[in-house]
């Protein structure tokens, strides 16, 4: 399909609304705090917003994020089938070339943000046992959220009410997969509370991937006088030895998806990690039309990972080992007033705020092989101090933002963000022939965004929004010279992007709603991998880049126990500029990438459907996703193929004495399809492809007393 044919496609989904309004009912969707507009519903805001409400009963192991964003038009979360990296999260296009963590999206538990400032985030001790809510925005709105703003994801835990409320859950699945959760809610005076703790234990998809899981998530509320609110959360999180099975070749994935590479056990490659971390948000009315929020977290991290690096490669006096060793600390402050109102005759919110976060890492290297000399080494252990050094990080951001409705039928949302990111690295490992590589750099940019929503019927919204937006390089990106050299890239540029949407949104107050939209974005500076050599990978920037789509979403009430759930989306993400590349290891690019080559890492059609029937006693679910072909690298010179799947859930709910019991059952992979859950992108050595696993039957049990 063309660009021009997919518009064209998209504008007739969009003039189809209006047709559409005279079909059906829903309820109405939340305000949504993504949008920092309380006074306002999502649906009067020109913006693509969803809300993925998870207290309905779940017939999944509630361990990753991914689980529940499918039916999400524009999102991609793959589950790497390998807990010592994340699952990779990518939004219309941004973060899809990650190769470690999310980057490019930014991510918020309860407030709290799980980016760091330098653009760097984690989603893995997000708890969904004690979850209420994931709130996801796309679109340039995403950018008053400051750097590296190419969507946003929120996960809220739920409040604890009158009512006390416990929740014991427990599942079993294929490949030694078990997992078990238990939250408590209730409150106590004015003070309500929610605490919920899981377990997770497998033994992995493919060889080399056991993996351990402990999450404790605690949250707090009390109501204040004069209408107040403070809240205070608290997080732990701890995977210890989580083994990595690394990418496989294409070979090996025909071969035997489930094996790990060689190397992997060689090296015993693994990481573990330990995050602690406190919030604490308090709210209180200024008057009738007032508001005030301050909030502040901290929190400590330690993450320990073992890589593959050769020997050899290791022998350079510039290499920083085969073992990662990180540890430091993080924290911020968030305060904004908000004020309500008229002007020109019509409700108008104003909010202005300021932000500031921190973090201090100390980041070593060792050697991943210990030798007496007398035989060959040992392997996959700690050796050496190859490197050492105190990195920080630090933002100050101010922004406001202004929500107004100037007529009957018109309103407009508009708002700005100032953003200083400072990076700043201190060497403590210096040798003759391992210069000092410390160094700092500041990058600054001015993020503006509108939008106009047009009210043609009380069920029907069209909206217009424009705005910009900036990713600055990650402390990874900027770690090694693209040319080798000593030293931290301080070279690199942010990229920056321009971002325009278009589109509609309908509802009905029986359950039926949809939403359609056509976006672009345009980016300048795109930062891609320059150079793999040694174990290091290196970056540059390498001129525009262009993302380019269209979403549709629905959910369709098609009889008193049946509904319907689609999603669909078309991305077209491509290189407007051509840019030298290099192939392998080397140190000089070679080959040039012509404009117009797709950016890797990225589905360019993406489809998602379930079919829900709601009985007395028993609820059945059919599911199907499809995922169209993904480059693998820069010059497009491999793809993982695409390819569908169906699920099928099936639950039973007894009143059993002093309480309710659910057991479901789960099958994934029904016809039991090959097929590469998620790609490396750029794996110097070509081993691009992660295996989804085969067909698999989960089993679980849900207790809740009265």
């Amino acid at each position: 399909m063309t660009s021009r044919t997919r518009y064209r496609a998209a504008g007739a989904l969009l003039a189809a609304v209006p047709t559409l309004a005279a079909a059906a009912d829903t309820t109405l969707p939340r305000v949504v705090v993504t949008a920092r507009v309380d006074s306002v519903s999502a649906f009067d805001l020109p913006a693509s917003l969803d809300v993925i409400d998870l207290g309905r009963d779940s017939s999944r192991p509630q361990v990753n994020l991914s689980e529940v964003l499918g039916g999400v038009p524009g999102l991609l979360a793959r589950d790497r089938q390998n807990h010592a990296q994340d699952t990779q999260l990518s939004i219309r296009g941004y973060g899809a070339r990650a190769t470690f963590g999310v980057r490019g999206v930014r991510l918020y538990a309860d407030g709290i943000p799980a980016t760091m400032p330098d653009g760097q985030g984690q989603l893995a001790h997000f708890s969904l046992a004690a979850g209420d809510r994931v709130e996801v925005m796309r679109g340039p709105f995403s950018a008053l959220y400051g750097n590296s703003s190419g969507g946003v994801v929120q996960l809220w835990s739920a409040d604890g009410g009158d009512a006390t409320q416990a929740d014991l859950r427990a599942t079993a699945a294929r490949y030694g997969s078990v997992a078990a959760s238990a939250r408590l809610l209730g409150s106590v005076g004015a003070s309500g509370y929610n605490v919920a703790a899981s377990v997770f234990d497998t033994d992995g998809y493919r060889e080399h991937s056991a993996a351990r899981r402990e999450s404790f998530n605690a949250k707090l509320h009390r109501e204040l006088p004069g209408g107040g609110r403070l809240d205070l959360v608290g997080n732990h999180f701890r995977s210890p030895q989580a083994q990595d099975p690394l990418g496989l070749t294409w070979a090996q994935v025909r071969e035997d998806p489930r094996q790990a590479t060689a190397v992997a056990l060689q090296y015993d490659t693994r990481k573990s990690v330990r995050q602690d971390q406190l919030g604490a948000s308090w709210r209180q009315p200024l008057g009738e039309a007032g508001d005030l929020r301050l909030s502040g977290y901290g929190g400590a991290r330690a993450v320990t990972q073992y890589l593959a690096v050769p020997v050899a490669a290791q022998a350079s006096p510039l290499s920083a080992g085969g073992v990662v060793d990180l540890d430091g600390g993080y924290g911020g402050l968030d305060a904004r007033a908000s004020w309500r109102g008229q002007a020109g005759g019509g409700d108008l919110e104003f909010t202005a705020g300021a932000s500031a976060d921190r973090q201090r890492q100390r980041r070593r290297g060792y050697e991943n092989f210990r030798s007496d000399g007398a035989g060959p080494p040992l392997l996959g252990v700690r050796g050496a101090l190859r490197r050492d050094q105190r990195d920080s990080v630090d933002n100050l951001d101010g922004y406001a933002q202004g929500w107004w409705r100037f007529a009957p039928q018109w309103s407009l949302l508009a708002g700005a963000r100032y953003s200083t990111v400072r990076f700043r690295s201190d060497d403590r490992y210096v040798t003759a022939a391992n210069p000092d590589d410390s160094g700092r750099v500041e990058y600054s940019r001015l993020t503006p965004v509108a939008g106009l929503a047009f009210a043609p019927h009380e069920d029907l919204r069209l909206y217009l929004s424009a705005g910009r937006g900036f990713e600055t390089p990650t402390f990874n990106e900027l770690a090694y010279r693209a040319d080798g050299g000593a030293g931290l890239a301080f070279d690199l540029r942010p990229a920056v992007g321009r971002n325009l949407e278009l589109g509609a949104k309908w509802r009905r107050a029986g359950g039926a709603a949809l939403e359609a939209a056509v976006f672009r974005a345009d980016t300048d500076d795109e930062l891609a991998v320059a150079r793999n050599s040694g174990g290091r990978s290196s970056f540059r920037n390498v001129g525009g880049a262009r993302r380019q789509g269209a979403e549709l979403s629905a959910r369709l009430p098609l009889a008193e126990a049946w509904s319907l759930q689609l999603a669909a989306t078309w991305l077209d993400a491509h290189f407007r500029d051509a840019f030298p590349l290099c192939t392998g290891t080397c140190t000089a690019p070679g080959d040039i990438v012509p404009a117009g080559t797709a950016i890797p890492g990225v589905a360019g059609r993406q489809g998602y459907a379930r079919l829900q029937w709601n009985g007395q006693a028993w609820d059945a679910a059919l599911e199907a996703n499809a995922v169209g072909a993904v480059t693998v690298d820069d010059r497009g010179s491999a793809s993982a193929p695409g390819y569908g799947l169906l699920h099928l859930e099936a639950a039973r709910r007894w009143d059993a004495g002093q309480g309710r019991l659910r057991g479901f059952a789960r099958i994934d992979n029904l016809l039991d399809r090959r097929h590469v859950g998620s790609v490396i992108v750029n794996e110097a050595n070509g081993r691009y492809y992660e295996p989804g696993p085969g067909r698999s039957l989960l089993l679980g049990l849900e207790w809740q007393p009265r």
